[in-house]
């Protein structure tokens, strides 16, 4: 079971204020998430986190970590615009882009961020730009590395780099070091993902050993000591309540052992120790607040609500799991099996497939957990539906509106110039 960090009575006096749908974020779980993090990497001296953006692109988040002393990891020219303008700069920010223009690798320079190189042909590509843009490299850059074939932990496997666009084979990591160094860069960092939303203490441990193993050999190969290594995201949610939480106090000090076997017992005990978790860091201090419009049923029951994949696109696009509370009614013991649907003219529209829960009526307000990361920043506009407002419930327990909700007239605004009549 899972419990909202929201009450009924809290939420219906909040929707007379702000009618649903909404997101709604956890101010005090947010902040005790950050220190909790800090705490688990204490031993390392130069940790930081670098939240991914991505997740949740809200500048009132954004504000909360960086008061925790997050970076961010960005992944756009915009990302990179609006973490500016919420006050990181320089080594606060990673620039971790993919199929990236040249307007935006000059972007990052500007801004002094880390450009973390997805591509051994990016580094043609900016040595094309030092004469025809004035890029210059900068003296830190990192590498992203893909191991290829299967990652696997024990029997069981938990994604395939191989058939991952992201990243550099090994020896692409290796030369593409040997390149920057002529080329003026002096420190340099490796950076992995290999899986995604990973439920277990042991992937961190393991991703940083392959890693630590790896800066061993640049370190034989290149003669040159890596100054950081970037462990990425991954360390997922128990998005279903029946699955334990990860321990991030317990992954750290996995992370420390692997360091002290490797890094520390070979000579290089000062390499600093980055993460880019968004998922983590988020998700589970957000809901989705949402209120039963209709009643139907045909083949199957079906719960009507005002909120749709506009809204959370997770589990149309991935058949993704969300747990449903329906408020008020926790220990009720009338059940029913239902879909929970939105109203876009798509039948994948379902937050809920064939989902047992309390016998939920018109008017019922619901709230859909985890919805903090990967929430509203997946959200669109198909049917002409208008993205919703976000609040954040301040550790004082008063709500606030941190984003309004979408109108009409924002949605015709970029039809600059057309003539409706």
């Amino acid at each position: 079971m899972k419990t909202p960090f929201v009450t009924k009575t809290q939420l219906e006096e909040i929707t007379k204020t702000y009618p649903t749908p909404f997101h709604i974020y956890d101010e005090k779980g947010i902040r005790e998430k950050a220190r909790a993090l800090y705490q688990a990497f204490s031993w390392n001296k130069g940790f930081k986190e670098f939240f991914a953006v991505k997740a949740t692109p809200t500048p009132a988040i954004l504000k909360i970590l960086h008061e925790e002393n997050c970076g961010v990891d960005c992944a756009s020219g915009v990302e990179l615009l609006l973490s500016q303008k919420c006050g990181f700069s320089k080594n606060e920010i990673m620039f971790s882009s993919n199929d990236t223009p040249k307007e935006e690798f000059l972007a990052a320079q500007k801004l002094g961020a880390t450009i973390n190189l997805d591509a051994y042909d990016h580094i043609a590509f900016l040595s094309a730009l030092t004469k025809t843009d004035g890029f210059e490299f900068p003296k830190t850059m990192s590498l992203r590395y893909n191991p290829g074939g299967v990652f696997s932990m024990g029997t069981q496997i938990m994604d395939h780099p191989e058939a991952s666009k992201f990243g550099m084979t090994k020896d692409q990591v290796v030369e593409g070091i040997k390149a920057l160094k002529k080329l003026g860069v002096e420190t340099f960092g490796l950076h992995s993902f290999l899986a995604s939303n990973t439920v277990t203490n042991d992937y961190y441990p393991e991703l940083a050993r392959q890693l630590f193993e790896f800066a061993l050999e640049i370190r034989d190969l290149v003669g040159v000591e890596i100054d950081f290594i970037n462990l990425s995201g991954g360390i997922g949610v128990n998005y279903r309540p029946e699955e334990k939480p990860n321990d991030i106090a317990v992954i750290g000090e996995g992370v420390h052992r692997v360091f002290d076997e490797t890094l520390a017992a070979n000579g290089m005990p000062n390499v600093k120790i980055y993460t880019e978790l968004g998922r983590f860091m988020l998700a589970p201090h957000g809901l989705l607040a949402t209120r039963v419009l209709h009643k139907k049923k045909t083949y199957r029951t079906y719960i009507g609500v005002d909120a749709s994949a506009v809204n959370l696109m997770r589990p149309a696009f991935y058949d993704a799991y969300h747990h449903i509370t329906v408020l008020g009614k926790e220990k009720s013991t009338s059940t029913e099996t239902v879909d929970v649907t939105g109203s876009l003219c798509e039948n994948n529209d379902k937050f809920a497939k064939q989902r047992t829960l309390p016998t939920i009526e018109p008017g019922d307000l619901l709230v859909i957990h985890d919805t903090g990361a990967h929430g509203f920043s997946m959200g669109y506009q198909y049917n002409a539906k208008l993205r919703s407002a976000e609040l954040l419930l301040q550790e004082n327990g008063e709500a606030k509106l941190i984003r309004r909700a979408e109108t009409p007239e924002d949605y015709f605004a970029t039809l600059y110039g057309f003539d409706f009549e």
